[in-house]
């Protein structure tokens, strides 16, 4: 059997803020049921002991939402106790879990330092590019208390990296944001463009990425960051990682850059099983945890259905000289076009065209 890496939805879709740009939100309006709610206690039972007894050598795992926290930290005590007590075979245990960072207490991060979680925490820059699209529900912003929990993290020496969203917000901002995140020593980053609803038109929302706009910030954040290189100052910024990783003749680590797609075992709170975090979604539900058994979920013919679909790249893209680098690209973001061609096709030519020679010399 493979080590296996999941994805837990604890709290379903739901949240504590409002994001304008919320890919999830997005989806879970496209479901027969929107929200699963709470995950109970029996089902993270099961899904426990048949992830520990399916998994070989090592077991991940992750938690994301909506936002995990909104289940309680109790539904993490008992996680990480009954993983202890059902881990029979001494494998190697991992934990990450992403959040907005918003009114995590010290007793909350006390925990998951102590229990060596890694954990991702959203900020989408400075004060004013946060702010702008990270509010709660009641419209008021968030950054201050984000920041609050990040200097907990800090007195608690938790491992944590930054996850930014690109957005026209941050992107017309990608020095401030930087130099911000470079003066509170911010050493690993992500930074994910945003993605428009499905089905909608692209470009046409307040916080729409534009290819040109991306292509862009990679550049800028590129010449900021091989600066810094250059100084002996290392930053992990996590797609550039990845591209010194290919070059090296490595496998890339982010799904999105190996050209096809893997069944990533994302677990609804519910116990349904999907494909990728991005197609929650009826058409590509998997099965159950409750019924069926982990190896079972990637031999499925809607499986293989939809790694197959994440093979549709069209000539041009196969026979660009950056394919190798590029590989076409996330599906989701493929599929954008409705031509087997990455929507932000002009942002990574761009980008190859300004970094390629310096990535080569590193």
């Amino acid at each position: 059997m493979p080590p296996l890496n999941l994805l837990i939805k604890p709290s379903s879709g739901m949240c504590s803020l409002n994001c304008t740009y919320c890919f999830y939100h997005d989806l879970m309006s496209k479901r027969e049921v929107p929200s699963y709610g709470f995950m109970s206690d029996e089902i993270s039972g099961i899904l426990i002991q048949k992830a520990l007894t399916y998994a070989s050598g090592q077991c991940s795992f992750g938690f994301q939402g909506g936002e995990p926290t909104m289940i309680g930290l109790d539904f993490y005590r008992k996680f990480v106790e009954l993983v202890k007590k059902h881990n029979h075979k001494n494998l190697e245990i991992s934990y990450f879990i992403q959040t907005n960072g918003y009114l995590l207490s010290e007793e909350w991060v006390r925990f998951l330092a102590e229990n060596h979680f890694l954990i991702g925490i959203s900020l989408d820059g400075t004060i004013h590019t946060h702010n702008r699209y990270r509010k709660n529900y009641d419209g008021k912003d968030s950054f201050a208390q984000v920041m609050d929990t990040i200097e907990l993290c800090n007195r608690y020496k938790a491992e944590y990296n930054i996850l930014t969203v690109v957005n026209k917000a941050t992107a017309m901002s990608v020095r401030k944001v930087y130099q911000f995140y470079r003066r509170k020593d911010f050493r690993y980053l992500q930074f994910i463009p945003c993605l428009d609803p499905i089905g909608k038109e692209k470009g046409k929302e307040e916080y729409s990425l534009l290819p040109e706009e991306y292509g862009r910030f990679l550049c800028e954040l590129f010449n900021l960051w091989h600066d810094d290189y250059c100084h002996g100052r290392l930053i992990s910024i996590r797609n550039f990682d990845n591209y010194l990783g290919i070059l090296r003749g490595y496998p890339p680590e982010a799904c999105d850059m190996r050209g096809q797609c893997s069944i990533q075992h994302v677990v609804e709170a519910d116990g349904s099983v999907y494909p990728c975090d991005f197609y929650v979604l009826d058409q590509w539900k998997l099965g159950n945890i409750r019924e069926e058994e982990f190896g079972d979920f990637a031999a499925k013919e809607r499986a293989e259905e939809f790694i197959a679909l994440s093979r549709n790249q069209d000539a041009e893209c196969r026979n660009c000289r950056y394919f190798n680098l590029c590989r076409g690209g996330c599906r989701r973001v493929r599929e954008e076009t409705g031509q087997g061609r990455n929507y932000f096709c002009q942002s990574y030519k761009m980008f190859f065209d300004h970094a390629l020679e310096r990535m080569m010399k590193m």
